[in-house]
C-alpha cells in the first residue's frame, strides 16, 4: 500500500512538472483563497489577543456603573437621556449596603469628547486636550490599569482639603518636561496651578484609543470644586474576589434601583458594565468579518477548485493511452481513481501551502508597516486552511479519477 501510495505521488509530481505554467493557473484560485483567510485571521487573532490583554488590565473584578449604555453610538432615546445622574450619596450606599463590593471609587472626567476642551502647560511646552479625571486616592486599585511609575498618588488628606496636586499620564509628562524630573515641578491645568506628585506608568489604550498616558488624574475635590457643573459620575467598583463578580453586580443592581425608585420589573435607568463586555463586542464583530472573509475566501477556492477539476479532465483526455496501457498491465479501476485523485489533491495542495507561506509574509509586512496594529499568525487558521485546499482537491478531483478509473482499456489503447 505504502508502495503504491509513493508511486501516485512520484507520478503525480511528474505530471505537474511536465505542465508548470498550466499548473501554477490551476492552484491561483486556491493560492487567492486561503491566502485571504490566513491574512485576515492573523489581523483578528492579534486583535483578539490585544483586546484580550487590555481587558484583563483593567480589572477582572472591576465593574463600572454608568447613566448611559457603554460603546452604542446611535442616538439615545429621550428616557435614556433624562436618566438621573449619580450622587456621592450613591457612593455612600454601595460602600454601606454591598458586602462583595470591597472598593467603590467614582470619578469625573473633563474630555474633547464630551464638549470640553483642556490644556496643561510648562513653560513654554503644551499638550492640548488631555483627560483630566477627578478621582479618589484608591482609584489605582479599583482600576488597576492605572500604575504610579514615578512618585506617588495624591493622599486622602490632599484629597479631603481641595490641594492642586496631580498625577500626569507618561506621554504628556516626556511632552511637557523631557528628560527633567516631572516630579515636584508646578504645571497649569486650564490656566490653573498644579504640582505634579506622580507619572502613572505608560498603558496604550484600546485599538490606539486614550490610554493612561493622556490622563491627568486630580482629587476628587478638587475636581468638583473647580468644575461643579459637571454631573456625570461614573462609579467603578472593585469585588472581593473575581468569583463574586457576579453577586457584586446583583447588590448593586438591587441597591441603586431601590434609591432611583426602579419600579419592580421595570428596566433599569443605569448600566453596570464589566471589561468582559469589550470582549464580547469584539467577538460579535469579528465573528461577522470571519464569516464574511470565509464566503469571500470560499468562492475563491470553489473557483480554484472548478479549475483543477477542468485541468484534470483535460489531463484524463491527454493520458487516455497511458490509462490503458496501465490496465492492460493489470491496474485495476480503484489503482486509476487513486492516481488521479492524489494529482488533483497534490495540485491544491501545493496551492494551500503556497498561501500560507504568501499570508505568513503578509503578516510579517503587516507587523512591519503597521507597528501599531496587532497580528499574530494563528495556527487554527493554518491548519484550516491548508485542510480546505485538500478537501477542494479531493471534492473537484473525484470527478476526473471516476471518469479516469471508468474507460475501457480497449478503446484506450486505440485513441490517438
Amino acid at each position: 500500500m505504502q508502495v503504491a501510495w509513493r508511486e501516485n505521488l512520484r507520478t503525480a509530481l511528474v505530471a505537474l512538472r511536465a505542465h508548470k505554467l498550466r499548473s501554477g493557473l490551476t492552484m491561483l484560485g486556491v493560492v487567492i483563497g486561503v491566502l485571504s483567510v490566513i491574512s485576515v485571521a492573523a489581523i483578528i487573532h492579534g486583535l483578539n489577543q490585544h483586546i484580550a490583554d487590555r481587558v484583563k488590565e483593567i480589572g477582572a473584578k472591576t465593574l463600572f456603573v454608568t447613566r448611559f449604555p457603554a460603546f452604542t453610538f446611535e442616538q439615545w432615546p429621550e428616557k435614556i437621556r433624562l436618566r438621573k445622574h449619580f450622587t456621592y450619596d450613591d457612593v455612600r450606599a454601595l460602600r454601606e449596603q454591598c458586602p462583595s463590593c470591597a472598593l467603590v471609587s467614582p470619578f469625573y472626567t473633563r474630555a474633547l469628547f464630551f464638549g470640553q476642551r483642556n490644556e496643561v502647560r510648562f513653560r513654554n511646552q503644551k499638550v492640548d486636550n488631555p483627560f483630566v479625571r477627578g478621582a479618589e486616592p484608591d482609584m489605582p486599585k479599583t482600576v488597576p490599569v492605572f500604575v504610579v511609575k514615578e512618585g506617588r498618588m495624591f493622599s486622602v488628606y490632599e484629597d479631603a482639603h481641595s490641594e492642586q496636586v496631580c498625577v500626569l499620564g507618561l506621554a504628556i509628562a516626556d511632552s511637557l518636561f523631557g528628560r527633567l524630573d516631572p516630579v515636584g515641578q508646578t504645571v497649569r491645568i486650564n490656566g490653573r496651578e498644579f504640582r505634579v506628585v506622580g507619572v502613572w506608568e505608560k498603558h496604550e489604550g484600546l485599538l490606539g484609543g486614550p490610554g493612561v498616558d493622556q490622563f491627568i488624574i486630580i482629587p476628587y475635590n478638587t475636581f468638583h470644586k473647580l468644575w461643579p457643573e459637571i454631573e456625570e459620575l461614573i462609579i467603578a467598583v472593585a469585588a472581593d474576589d473575581p468569583r463574586q463578580l457576579a453577586r457584586a453586580r446583583d447588590e448593586i443592581t438591587e441597591v441603586l434601583r431601590r434609591r432611583r425608585r426602579v419600579a419592580p420589573g421595570a428596566e433599569s435607568d443605569f448600566e453596570v458594565t464589566s471589561p468582559d463586555f469589550v470582549t464580547d463586542l469584539w467577538k460579535q464583530l469579528t465573528g461577522a468579518i470571519v464569516l464574511l472573509t470565509f464566503i469571500i475566501s470560499s468562492i475563491g477556492l470553489v473557483v480554484g477548485g472548478i479549475g483543477v477539476m477542468n485541468i484534470m479532465l483535460v489531463s484524463v483526455t491527454e493520458r487516455t493511452a497511458e490509462i490503458g496501457l496501465r490496465k492492460a498491465m493489470g491496474a485495476r479501476r480503484r489503482d486509476i481513481r487513486r492516481q488521479f485523485l492524489t494529482e488533483a489533491v497534490m495540485l491544491t495542495a501545493l496551492g494551500g501551502g503556497l498561501g500560507i507561506l504568501l499570508g505568513a509574509l503578509a503578516t510579517l509586512l503587516t507587523r512591519w508597516a503597521f507597528p501599531s496594529l496587532p497580528t499574530s499568525l494563528s495556527w487554527f487558521w493554518v491548519a484550516m486552511g491548508f485542510a480546505m485546499s485538500v478537501g477542494v482537491g479531493l471534492f473537484f478531483g473525484i470527478y476526473p479519477a471516476a471518469r479516469a478509473a471508468g474507460l475501457d482499456p480497449v478503446a484506450c489503447l486505440r485513441y490517438e
